[in-house]
């Protein structure tokens, strides 16, 4: 016979997968109450609702992440029992493509819809950086026009204000990316056989607002390390770039931002070049030179048409964005909302023509009083090729997305000061009697028949008031129900039900009041009326405190 003891069974650990989070019903409330803001707004230009699965073919969805060797690169993927490649989608507009494309005879065109859901990332997380995440989208299928872009750009500004951001403290900021386009055929990059670099060439030029110029080189060339040093941290490969073109690609992401001191600072250009930075970004008038960067839509325009439209395809994303220019001011959207800004690049490759994003301009500082930059929380642009790729012809298309998930983490940060807004539960019927489970049952389905949310004690039976009053508190339940067999057998005549008003109750706890103000509060704290009456005495407290669900 064994001494030894059997070995406990080991506990599984509970842990969640990095990159992802966990939500309260507090966060899960705001979201649907966004949500809801966006869909307004969508449905006011005239858009309709369409779902998509959160699975996609892989083929269907495309290679327009980083995942130039294998499928699961840049996306979760697996394979079917049929060995065909499935992944979960990584944004909302290819699954729609596929969607158009299959149904395309039955739908109307131009096709106008809008959707919502989580979207799945196969990335490195980091802070506010999520492998899964909201998007709500808003997409026009079948027009060419840039009216369809200027419609995006003003439902952008249109939405942000809805949602409780002033003007001012957002601008949605337009380019085109046949501009970019130019320059990268004019350092060989064009073609699909450069589609990987290019797309790494565009993820390193929209970092240059978050890393120095040294290390953006550093992704256009070899890569780069996060700790600074090889071998420390992570590492990122690079586009492959040599010196001559990392120069001409970082001159030029510079000149797109406007901002010439930051130019000539941080960058070990020739004086030769600095000067002739300082030209590109200046233009001369009838009152003298203007950096037209920042003074006006169409000072940006000439200027682009300048000094960047060497080549046709320049030209032409120029021009389409002079129209969508026009056709914004024409309805008010004027500069300090809609704004030509040629720093906005986007990171997927199917982008084909104007592309845009909506940053937050609040300030703010986190703990330490650091400055807190929010940066994009939406953007889109022109995909012309998405559903041409099933239908081998052209299919113009356009759409933007807002990502729901980063702007109510911005929201919430901006607002952490704001006194928070009580997510009530439910009102709680106690029960006092294992015998009478029914009767509280029957009060529960009353509340929930007049509207009202409701639920019976489901713990132990045996657990005394004092454990039930303690549930209720941490569901922050506004009242109680309770009947005991005084109640029941009441001898005046109808049962009665008590009602607390567990809010009142928590204040008179921590009140210093007068005695009489203080008796009055206990008086209303906790109320007895007839069982016919427990709606309207619980909808007494409800109002008392302005209780909402909504």
């Amino acid at each position: 016979m064994s001494d030894k003891k059997p070995k406990k069974p080991q506990k599984l650990r509970a842990r969640l997968p990095r990159g992802l989070v966990d939500r309260t019903p507090s966060e899960i409330a705001a979201t649907r109450a966004m949500v809801e803001t966006i869909r307004a707004v969508y449905e006011r230009y005239g858009f309709e609702p369409v779902e998509t699965p959160a699975m996609e073919y892989t083929d269907a969805l495309g290679k327009f992440l980083p995942d130039q060797d294998r499928p699961n690169e840049g996306v979760f993927s697996f394979q079917d029992d049929d060995e065909q490649w499935i992944s979960l989608r990584y944004d909302l507009t290819a699954p729609l493509a596929r969607y158009v494309a299959e149904n395309f005879d039955t739908l109307p065109k131009p096709y106008r819809s809008y959707r919502n859901g989580y979207v799945y990332r196969n990335e490195k997380p980091g802070p506010g950086r999520f492998r899964q995440f909201m998007q709500f989208d808003a997409d026009t299928v079948g027009s060419a026009s840039p009216a369809a872009d200027a419609e995006m750009c003003m439902m952008a500004a249109d939405t942000m204000e809805a949602l409780g951001i002033p003007r001012g403290s957002y601008v949605v900021k337009v380019n085109n990316r046949k501009v970019l386009d130019g320059v990268m055929e004019s350092i060989g990059l064009g073609g699909d056989e450069n589609a990987g670099r290019r797309l790494t060439v565009l993820r390193a030029i929209d970092k240059l607002d978050k890393f120095p110029v040294d290390e953006i080189k550093k992704l256009l060339g070899s890569g780069r390390w996060d700790g600074g040093e090889e071998g420390k941290g992570d590492f990122t490969k690079g586009a492959g770039l040599d010196s001559e073109q990392t120069e001409k690609i970082v001159v030029f992401a510079l000149l797109q931002s406007g901002n010439v001191t930051e130019l000539q600072d941080v960058t070990n250009l020739s004086s030769e070049k600095r000067s002739t930075v300082g030209k590109v970004l200046t233009f001369s008038s009838d009152d003298g030179d203007k950096s037209y960067f920042v003074e006006s839509n169409k000072g940006v325009i000439d200027g682009m048409m300048t000094h960047f439209g060497s080549t046709q395809t320049a030209k032409d994303g120029i021009e389409e964005l002079r129209q969508i220019a026009t056709l914004a001011e024409s309805s008010g959207y004027t500069r300090d909302r809609i704004r030509i800004d040629p720093s906005v690049v986007r990171g997927l490759e199917y982008y084909t023509g104007p592309v845009y994003e909506v940053e937050l301009l609040l300030e703010t500082k986190d703990e330490k009083g650091r400055p807190v930059r929010f940066g994009s929380v939406g953007g889109g642009g022109r995909y012309d090729g998405l559903v041409s790729r099933f239908r081998g012809e052209p299919v113009p298309a356009t759409g933007f997305s807002i990502g729901v998930s980063r702007l109510q983490a911005a929201l919430d940060y901006i607002h952490r000061d704001a006194p928070k807004k009580i997510d009530f539960g439910p009102v709680v019927v106690l029960v006092m009697d294992r015998n009478e489970i029914a009767q509280y049952q029957k009060f529960v389905t009353t509340l929930r028949n007049a509207g009202i949310r409701a639920e019976m004690y489901l713990g132990n039976p045996k657990n005394n008031l004092g454990v039930q009053f303690k549930y209720a508190d941490r569901r922050n339940s506004p009242c109680v129900v309770i009947q005991g067999e005084s109640e029941r057998n009441n001898p005046r005549g109808e049962p009665v039900v008590v009602i607390k008003d567990m809010i009142l109750g928590a204040e008179i706890a921590t009140a210093t009041s007068d005695r009489d103000a203080h008796l009055q509060k206990q008086m209303e704290a906790q109320v007895a009326v007839k069982e016919s009456e427990l709606v309207e005495g619980v909808r007494k407290v409800l109002a008392r405190h302005n209780v909402s669900w909504q």
